[in-house]
Formats: structure tokens, sequence, C-alpha cells
């Protein structure tokens, strides 16, 4: 993304980054010049029209450059002077984000009407917080819409926190390690972001968080529940490490709130029960959003070898199994560089033995 944004060429290839495909798709719609923005096969099989439909209402030139209502799209920047604009609050937060952070831009502003449940909204909320802090008048004026004044953004100096989304990993290293004391810096206890909620939840799970004036510190307890049920509506991107963990911690679970899963990266329900079969674990979908797994097992492959489906948080979620089911194989690695291309030289600077084959 930061690489489409400095050279802005005239077809942009975001790989197999979601994000970047939602929000620079707004983007271009109020930027100038004429785009392909484009992305992975699985990126072209991700569904994008609900984003496309609220853009071309408010006036945006977006077409479809091949299959209709997916990747790959054509984008002619102009001005917008349409303002408002009707999503499902059910829909994926980065969707709303996305036309949320371009209604600055607007001509008029943006009214944004969300209709029934909304979900994640913390991640709106941290929008929000992030538009403000860069002098966006935007606002909640009721309990389903937000209206966003038609104002420049001001540059100004910004401490990025770190990612609670990645610390997940750590707190699962720290939940499966006999003994483990681990410091994560720049996380905050007053902080903005939805999965900041890991360090209460991984409570249950043993691991205590200590907060210094810039950093986290965990450490271990030894107080585990018995079984864990938790809502993963507004913290979606965090259901892969508690599964994982609580099933090789043999702790039984029912989690909910996972219909997002199905439309990140990879389907991540199906992705979750194909691989934690390899490690021995049946899990169990029902209700098309929510896992359970009430101690079934079989028997596991002999060297199991996960796959990651282009996913950054598959890797990142089984590499700590380790710790306790011993050696593993990781299917194309390198898709930790999404959102964390360090992670592997922070296990093997915390200890762990990684070879490359």
């Amino acid at each position: 993304m930061i690489q489409a944004l400095q050279h802005m060429p005239s077809i942009i290839d975001i790989m197999a980054a979601g994000t970047a495909m939602r929000f620079l798709t707004a983007f271009l719609a109020v930027g100038e010049g004429t785009h392909i923005i484009t992305g992975t096969q699985r990126m072209q099989q991700r569904p994008i029209s609900i984003l496309v439909n609220a853009l071309r209402a408010l006036g945006a030139d977006v077409e479809y450059a091949g299959n209709e209502g997916f990747p790959p799209l054509r984008i002619v920047g102009r001005k917008l002077v349409n303002s408002e604009v009707t999503l499902p609050g059910n829909v994926s937060s980065q969707y709303i984000s996305a036309l949320l952070m371009i209604g600055p831009a607007l001509t008029n502003g943006l009214k944004l009407t969300l209709t029934g449940e909304i979900v994640s909204r913390p991640y709106i909320d941290l929008t929000l917080k992030l538009m403000r802090d860069f002098g966006a008048n935007v606002a909640w004026i009721s309990e389903n819409q937000l209206e966003v004044k038609p104002q420049p953004y001001q540059a100004v100096p910004y401490y990025v926190e770190s990612d609670w989304s990645a610390a997940s990993y750590w707190y699962e290293i720290c939940a499966l390690s006999e003994q483990a004391t681990v410091c994560l810096p720049g996380l905050f206890r007053e902080s903005p972001q939805g999965d900041s909620e890991v360090a209460r939840l991984f409570e249950q799970l043993g691991v205590e968080t200590v907060y210094g004036e810039r950093e986290v510190t965990l450490r271990k307890t030894g107080k585990i529940t018995a079984r864990m049920e938790y809502d993963f509506v507004n913290q979606p991107d965090l259901a892969q490490t508690f599964v994982v963990t609580c099933a090789v911690m043999g702790i039984p679970f029912r989690f909910s709130g996972l219909q997002s899963l199905k439309i990140k990266e990879t389907d991540r329900i199906a992705a979750l029960i194909a691989e934690m079969k390899k490690l021995g674990y049946l899990i169990t979908e029902s209700e098309g959003s929510v896992l359970s797994w009430n101690g079934e097992r079989c028997t596991p492959d002999t060297s199991p070898c996960i796959d990651t489906y282009e996913d950054h948080r598959m890797a990142m979620a089984f590499a700590p199994v380790c710790i306790r089911l011993g050696d593993i194989y990781i299917n194309h690695p390198q898709v930790v560089t999404k959102s964390y291309p360090h992670y592997w030289e922070n296990l093997i600077h915390a200890g762990f033995n990684i070879t490359e084959e």
C-alpha cells in the first residue's frame, strides 16, 4: 500500500492485502487519474460490490475489469458531490472505514447510515479517532448514522501504537509455555484498538498483563479456566489465536460472532477446521458463525504441515503450537509479511528453532 501511494502506478497490484484493496479503492475514487487495482487469485474471489455500489452512489466512476462484483477494478478519480449513502451494519468495518476516510474530501461531506446490527464497532471508532487526530470533523449523529464534514486533513506529528492483533501471538506463546515472560513495546492500557481486549481474554488462559509507561509485560499466572466462551464479533482477528490456543491447551470452547471470517484472506472457519484436524483436534462449525470444541480428538498427522491459504494469521497462530506438539511445518511462511514481516526473526530471537526447506 505504501508503494502504491508513493508511486501511483496505473496498475496497482495489492497482492493479498484486503485492507489495501478496500482503502485504496475509495482513495482512488476521489483522487486524480485512471487506475486498475488488482490482486492475487484469492483477492479476485473476494466480493467488493458493497463498496463499489456505495462509491457509485456518491458519484464515483468505478467499473469491474473482470468478473462482476469482484476485483480487478478500473477507477477514474474525480470530485464526488453526492453525500449520502447507506450500508448494512454487519458488513466488514473496512468498507465503512474506507468511506469515512474519504469523507473530508467529498464536496458536501458524507452522511453514512448503517442498517441493522452494527458489527466491529470498535474498528469504526478507531477510524473516527484517527480521523479526528488529523483534523477531521466526524461524529456519530445517531445510533446508526455518521457524519463527516467537508474539510481537509491536517498533517500532524503522530505516534503509531503497536498492533494488539500481532501481540496476540505472543500471548499464545506465553500461554503454551511452561514458563515465560515477554515484554512488548509500544502498547498501552488505554488503547483505542478493539483487539486490546486480548489482554483481558488471555487472563482466562493463565497470562496476565503488566502495563508500563510505553510497554506491556506478559507473565504466567497458572490460573486457567475450565471452559472458554466468547463472542468475537468485535474482535474477529483474534479468533484464530484463541481457537488454536484453547484446543492445544485442552480447554473446551464455544466461540461465536465469526461470520466475517468466511470473507477474510481465506475462509478462516474452513481453514481452521482443516488445519486443526492435522494436529488431531476435531473443531465443529454450527450456525454459520460458531466454532466449538468439547475435547474431540482424532489421529494427528505424523509430521503436520500447516497450509496458510495466503493468510498471515494462519501462519502466526499455528507456529507456536510446536511448544506443546513438537516440530511442525508451515507452508508459504512469507505470508506474514502482510502484517508482521519480522515475525520469524522475532521467534528465533525468542529461542525458536526455525529452518527453511
